[in-house]
């Protein structure tokens, strides 16, 4: 398929795709199920009560499902859109910032307008895609180690639902690896229904839920989550999940225009952070799902995947309340578990990303155990302090390639 922004008008009279609608109910089904504990475990993090983890799950499912189906639709590309992912992960790690949640929400709304900007000045997006990979790697590897830690604490603390969702997860990866994590989810969340521990019996706390809405959060801007929050949550969204979810396009040789993705995704996130919503962006993982010959056969019909995709998470966001409930009342440590579990691909893959080139290991490394270890001074969270002294120590063994003279 040619990767110019119009399709022949023949390839558009063709009807639905099943195969495609198919594929897009199934790229929203396993991006909301492996991942939507890491995002409320992220969100609580960082001082959002079950109200707010409510009302942002449900602007986020809306904000990625509209983003979807107008860029999609006017691109006539699988231009999927997911939450991102890995800044859930650092909202984790980073914990709550001076000025509580509405400091994150500023900090929120921050992002959006980086990623704006990023959209309307390339510099910015040139600037991005410059920071060393095996430095981006490192900090996104640092961020997840903790989280990819707990499935096996959990086993301490919660052993018997530790165990039953790990031995889950490992079973159904061995057959189906792609169900593996939202079939350890569904039954971490149904061990969480049962255990009246957390607050679920007789139902008397989802019959609040069943009918989720947004709550307002207004935004305070502080310096420390600007710079804990906003510009590390910027980096990582545009390092882990842009920039991948472009390359994943290219490589089923779709090419849309960055600036009204940017554009896009930038102005919904800082629109829906209002109600507590965090970042969205490019799918890195299920965009694959919609790209592939899997969708459809015919490249030009696959467009109606990312839609229909895009219409599974505004299903979703009805959900929100439910979800939320029963996740935020349940041990801490086996969300911790399961949001662990979906991140132990991506955790792989930073970390081979992270070590593979000799030469910027070490810079890598320090990168990613100044991330790892909590680090924390003037208010401003590891991942920066991470990056900065990784950074730092890249500078200093780098060498200039000296090229060879022309015989």
């Amino acid at each position: 398929m040619s990767s110019s922004d119009t399709v022949p008008a023949t390839d558009l009279s063709t009807g639905l795709s099943l195969r495609a609608v198919g594929a897009g109910l199934l790229a929203a089904l396993v991006g909301y199920a492996s991942s939507v504990a890491v995002v409320i475990h992220g969100l609580t993090a960082v001082g959002a009560s079950t109200e707010q983890v409510v009302s942002g799950l449900v602007l986020l499912g809306f904000a990625m499902g509209l983003t979807a189906m107008g860029l999609s639709l006017h691109r006539r590309k699988p231009i999927s859109i997911a939450w991102t992912t890995p800044g859930m992960a650092l909202l984790a790690a980073t914990g709550a910032v001076e000025g509580g949640f509405p400091a994150a929400v500023g900090a929120f709304i921050a992002t959006g307008v980086l990623i704006i900007l990023a959209g309307l000045w390339s510099p910015l997006g040139r600037w991005i895609a410059a920071i060393p990979k095996p430095l981006a790697n490192g900090m996104l590897a640092g961020i997840l180690l903790k989280l990819c830690l707990a499935p096996f604490l959990a086993v301490s603390q919660a052993p018997g639902m530790a165990l039953l969702v790990l031995a889950t997860w490992a079973v159904v990866g061995r057959v189906a690896r792609l169900y593996a994590v939202p079939a350890a989810v569904a039954v971490a969340l149904g061990a969480m229904a049962l255990d009246s521990s957390g607050g679920l019996a007789g139902g008397a706390v989802l019959s609040g839920a069943l009918w989720p809405g947004v709550t307002f959060v207004q935004p305070v801007f502080t310096w420390e989550a600007m710079v804990g929050i906003a510009l590390p949550l910027f980096v990582v969204t545009m390092a882990s999940q842009n920039i991948p979810g472009l390359a994943v396009l290219a490589t089923y040789n779709y090419a849309p225009p960055t600036r009204p993705i940017f554009l896009a995704t930038g102005a919904a996130s800082a629109l829906t952070a209002l109600g507590g919503a965090p970042t969205i962006n490019l799918a890195a993982i299920t965009a694959a799902l919609c790209a592939s010959p899997d969708a459809d056969p015919n490249p030009a019909r696959r467009w109606q995947a990312a839609f229909v995709g895009g219409i599974g998470y505004i299903l979703f966001a009805g959900l929100a309340g439910v979800t939320a409930v029963m996740v935020t009342r349940s041990p801490p440590i086996l969300i911790e578990a399961v949001a662990g579990l979906a991140l132990v691909g991506a955790f792989g893959a930073a970390l081979m990303g992270a070590v593979q080139v000799e030469a910027n290991r070490t810079a890598a490394l320090v990168t990613m155990l100044v991330t790892a270890s909590g680090l924390s001074v003037a208010g401003v969270g590891s991942a920066f302090w991470g990056l900065l002294l990784g950074g730092a120590v890249h500078l200093l063994h780098w060498r200039p390639s000296v090229s060879q003279p022309a015989k």
